[in-house]
This record gives C-alpha cells, structure tokens and sequence, in this order.
C-alpha cells in the first residue's frame, strides 16, 4: 500500500510527542499551534490510525504513536545526514523572518505551500509574538513582514492588503442555537462572551462589539478569552456562554461539546494584511509572499 508522508509531519509529531502538549511543541518549532495540529492529523489520516488521544486537558502517545516514535526519529535522523552530506554545496538563499499570529488556521500551510513554489530559493522563518511586538519588529529591521489582522496605529509601516476573514461563533453543542445553520447576533444578547481583551486584540475585540450594537444590544462580556483550548473546553462543559473564532481556526478545532456557526445580522468579517517597513521597498521575497497570501484568497 503506498502512502505519502512529509519530513515536516514527522518533525511535528516527534515534537509533540516529546513535549505532549500542542502549545509547547509549536513553541519549539517557532510556529503557531494550528499548523502544528493539521500536519499531526494529515499524517494521522495517512497512516490510518490516530497517534495521539487528546481531551481538552491532556495529550498522550496512543499504542500506535509509541510504536511508530522510534521510526519517526530514525527517518529524521537519516534525512539530516542526508542534507548534512551535500550542505557545502548549498546556495545560501534568502531569508524571510515572517511574524504571525493564532488563528491563521489552515491558511497558514498554504500560504507555506504557495510561497514555496513561488520563491523556491528563499527560506522562510515564522516568528510567533503579540501584534504589537511584531509590529515593532519590523520596525526595527529584525523582522521581514509580519502578518496582522485589523487595523494597528502603526506608523512607519505599510499595509498591503492580504484576505478576509470569516468570523464564526463557537457555542456548547447543547444549546438550542447549535441546531441552526446560522446564528444571528441578536439570538445571543441574553449570553456572555468571551473575548480577548482590547490590550491584546483590538480589532477583534472592536469588531464584536460593533456587531452586537448593531443588533442592538451591548454585550454582557464574561471571563477573558485565554487560549483556544482552555476556552474551548469550559464552552463545551461550563455555563452557557459563547466566543468566536476565524473559520480558518475553526476548521483545525473539532472540539467535543462545541459547536461553530456562521454569524448573520450582521456578518463579520476580518481584513489581515502584511505589514512590511515604509521607507524599504519590497524585496522580491515579500512580494512573492504577497502574491502567495492572495492566491489563497482567489481560492
């Protein structure tokens, strides 16, 4: 039986199953979480089995995972000696450090995929921070671009328009509203929500607020939006209470006990852009990044 495995979804995996833990294994890879979690469930679905058992809390080897560990580290280690053996024959490219945020989902792999094929002499870096020390940093030269949702104050940055966001909102699978294809913002007046705070995420924070006083009411704000995960898991088992996510997180979070619907009446929607210095011009590298991040628009 053939079957087709990347070197980067074995990486992932061993990673993960060093640390257990999705959030401390994307740390280690300095990349974000969601692209850590779709590769480890492409390569699940290839193989057949599930690797890993996970709840809202924990992570662990299933019998599969401890048998197919050892294999995994031996690929990896013959791939580097293999690299290692042609490595004085390698053009040095160049290199783009590209900051990035939660929540870019699935987008972000392709996004990977186009640049690559369009840029295939360059290396890409993806640096995970707050926004705003993102923002500073390609300010201050030690970033490339970085990509943002929402608008920043941000002088000395340009903002080159990327794709929009669908906005969906995340419910216990249990209440009634779960059952609709669509939920209208006025149908959650009565319910808490939670957000991330303006400190951490204005737009996002604005964007909601905005929606709710369209549908006329104020939102009764509940406990602060902490990780996807941690909120996740009371959504799904705590009192009733609702968040939101964009669709291209959404659809890397099959969490049990929750639910995610698309947002009517109005419909959000989030502008993400690549932020890259005003006073450099764009480098061929971050154009072809451009060009890659509206291809996934297109799509």
């Amino acid at each position: 039986m053939g079957w087709s495995v990347e070197l980067r979804q074995l990486r992932y995996f061993v990673t993960v199953a060093e640390e257990l833990h999705f959030g401390r294994a994307a740390a280690r890879l300095t990349i974000v979480q969601p692209a850590v979690s779709q590769q480890v469930r492409r390569l699940e679905r290839e193989l057949g089995v599930p690797l890993f058992a996970r709840t809202t809390r924990s992570v662990s080897l299933t019998e599969a995972g401890q048998r197919f560990l050892p294999h995994a580290r031996a690929v990896l280690a013959a791939a580097d000696r293999a690299a290692d053996s042609v490595s004085e024959f390698r053009p040095s490219g160049p290199l783009v450090r590209l900051g990035t945020s939660e929540g870019l989902g699935d987008r972000l792999d392709v996004l990977l995929g186009a640049f690559a094929r369009l840029s295939p002499s360059a290396s890409l870096e993806l640096v995970h921070a707050p926004t705003a020390h993102r923002l500073q940093r390609v300010r201050d030269g030690s970033l490339s671009a970085t990509i943002v949702r929402g608008s920043w104050p941000s002088p000395g940055l340009d903002f080159t328009p990327l794709w929009t966001d669908e906005v969906l909102v995340a419910l216990p699978a249990s209440h009634p509203l779960a059952s609709s294809a669509e939920v209208s913002f006025a149908s959650l007046a009565s319910l808490p929500v939670r957000l991330s705070p303006p400190s951490r995420n204005q737009p996002l924070h604005d964007l909601v607020v905005s929606c709710c006083r369209e549908a006329g009411f104020e939102p009764v704000l509940g406990k602060e939006f902490t990780t996807a995960q941690d909120t996740l898991g009371t959504l799904g088992f705590g009192r009733p209470h609702w968040t939101v996510f964009y669709r291209a997180h959404a659809n890397l979070l099959p969490i049990p006990g929750v639910v995610f619907r698309p947002l009517v009446d109005p419909s959000p929607r989030m502008p993400t852009y690549l932020a890259t210095p005003s006073d450099r011009r764009l480098t061929p590298e971050l154009v072809a990044l451009i060009e890659a991040a509206r291809t996934i628009e297109a799509d």
